[in-house]
């Protein structure tokens, strides 16, 4: 398995649990300037503890990026790595299939 295909496994992986979906649709609503964690859980309803395990698996699948402000935590979505999951994905859009099934003896 190559780096790009691993990699968007991974993201696609991540963004399969309903509640990373929404936190990293959410992210994306809030655009450049992120959200610190405590918005995060007022908008999603998620206790902490169960916030934290999904921005850390969104985190480690390369969606989202964090930095740190101070004594909190900001977070971004990551729209290059989503749209390099998305244009893997694509980019062999149409190029056609051998059908190796006539080579079969």
């Amino acid at each position: 398995m190559n780096h790009k295909t691993s990699s968007t496994a991974k993201a696609l992986a991540a963004l399969g649990h309903e509640a990373r979906l929404d936190i990293f649709r959410l992210l994306v609503r809030a655009g450049d300037d992120g959200l610190i964690v405590a918005d995060i859980a007022a908008n999603t309803s998620l206790p902490l503890s169960t916030l934290a395990h999904h921005l850390r698996a969104l985190v480690n699948a390369g969606l989202v990026k964090q930095e740190r402000r101070g004594r909190e935590i900001v977070n971004r979505a990551d729209y290059e790595a989503l749209n390099g999951a998305l244009r893997y994905l694509t980019e062999e859009c149409c190029k056609g299939v051998p059908l190796l099934r006539n080579n079969v003896a």
